[in-house]
């Protein structure tokens, strides 16, 4: 890295928590969106899963073909000025926070399906569109700042274990003081997030400004590697974040205990983060991140044998998966970091990069619900379905399907990443 693009980050807390603190009000924003959404139009509002399932994947597609554009934008943002692009950051934040708050209280009186759609299609694309352009922003900023294996994966824990810290408050936040009450916490929180970030490290401004091309990351072998092993695994993480909420209720019939559910998954994944920084200081980020793809195996396999009552197992698989979800949320970015390292498009195709990046994210969770959720329907599962057939669906959608796609996963990280060249 020249002497240009030197990083001001000094490791300590205070940079860490500066730069992290936007991931608390983003990941507390996105499990209300990603989780709690789908079951409250189809629970609250009765709007049929199938129908629910088709907006979730077209606004979640739209949401990730911009991705990367924002990404681009985000390159030129960041090489302009560090000051203009906080400022984008922060007029997008007002946009997120009043769409959130419209998509869950529609101003649409319960049984117009169409009109609560149509609605929700909208506020969905706004509401995307300025968490990713923030989400963006802030992904490129820190992978600017550079540094070995052990720095990267310590900025991107501050981030992502701050991000756990605000997906364990919203996990528990809505049961317990209502959705009104969440949205606004979020919009307070998501203000002193933005107002933290001006003060984090700031990589310095390139001497010469050179926007890349959208298509420079896809040009790199390493990083399509990672892309597709990143995109199998998202899948496999992404059906059961969908259908938690389900399998709670109908399968293991414990809807009073989602609070300790949530709580201790997110609870574990948070507590996990600073156990896997010092493991990649002894095993590297690759073997790292399979052994968490393994832990998390693992777990859902054991979950599939678990039924009505089983409350205290499920904690324990709660707990155990996400430890593993602690690897998955704090190894790849920081992998991805060293792959535009080694590729030397450090200090100009960030944002470039994880717009791809996002994009693939996105996509997971498009096709998780887009896919899943019509495809439970046809199996004959409807919310409080109790027939052997649908819990059976059920059971083979949260557990069975994201095993096959997590080994499949792993077996490409193994080949392609640990024993091959990256």
């Amino acid at each position: 890295m020249s002497a240009a693009l030197a990083p001001t980050w000094s490791g300590g807390w205070r940079h860490g928590l500066s730069y992290g603190a936007p991931g608390f009000p983003l990941a507390f924003v996105a499990l209300p969106l990603y989780v709690v959404l789908p079951n409250h139009y189809a629970a609250e509002f009765g709007v049929p899963l199938a129908l629910l399932g088709a907006v979730l994947l077209g606004a979640r597609l739209l949401d990730a073909l911009v991705d990367p554009f924002i990404g681009r934008w985000a390159d030129a943002l960041l090489d302009e000025s560090m000051a203009k692009a906080w400022a984008v950051v922060a007029g997008a934040a007002v946009v997120l926070a009043l769409g959130f708050r419209g998509l869950f209280f529609p101003p649409v009186a319960q049984g117009h399906t169409t009109h609560l759609l149509i609605w929700c299609a909208a506020l969905l694309a706004v509401t995307y569109l300025s968490y990713s352009v923030i989400t963006v922003i802030h992904q490129a900023w820190g992978a600017r700042l550079g540094g070995d294996e052990a720095q990267r994966a310590r900025i991107v824990a501050w981030r992502e274990g701050l991000a756990l810290c605000g997906v364990l408050v919203a996990s528990v936040l809505p049961s317990v003081a209502g959705l009104s009450i969440t949205t606004v916490a979020f919009a307070i929180a998501l203000a002193v997030g933005v107002l933290m970030l001006r003060g984090a490290p700031q990589p310095r401004v390139p001497l010469r400004v050179t926007l890349p091309s959208l298509s420079l990351p896809l040009q790199t072998p390493a990083f399509r590697r990672l892309l597709a092993i990143y995109l199998l695994n998202g899948i496999a993480s992404a059906v059961p974040a969908t259908l938690v909420l389900f399998f709670i209720r109908d399968r293991l019939q414990a809807p009073s205990h989602e609070p300790l559910f949530l709580a201790s998954y997110f609870a574990a994944a948070a507590l996990s983060i600073p156990v896997w920084v010092r493991i990649v200081g002894r095993f590297g980020l690759a073997r790292s991140w399979l052994a968490g793809m393994l832990l998390a195996i693992a777990v859902f396999a054991w979950a599939a044998a678990l039924g009505a009552g089983d409350v205290a197992a499920f904690t324990v698989v709660c707990v155990l998966s996400g430890v593993a979800l602690g690897a998955d949320l704090s190894l790849p970015a920081a992998l991805l970091a060293g792959v535009i390292q080694t590729a030397g498009h450090s200090g100009r195709a960030e944002g470039a990069y994880f717009g791809w990046w996002n994009f693939a994210t996105k996509l997971n969770l498009a096709l998780a619900a887009g896919v899943a959720l019509p495809a439970l329907q046809w199996f004959g599962y409807a919310p409080g379905s109790q027939s052997v057939q649908a819990l059976g669906a059920l059971t083979i959608a949260y557990c069975v399907l994201p095993c096959v796609l997590k080994l499949g996963a792993a077996g490409l990280l193994w080949a392609q990443w640990i024993k091959g060249t990256p």
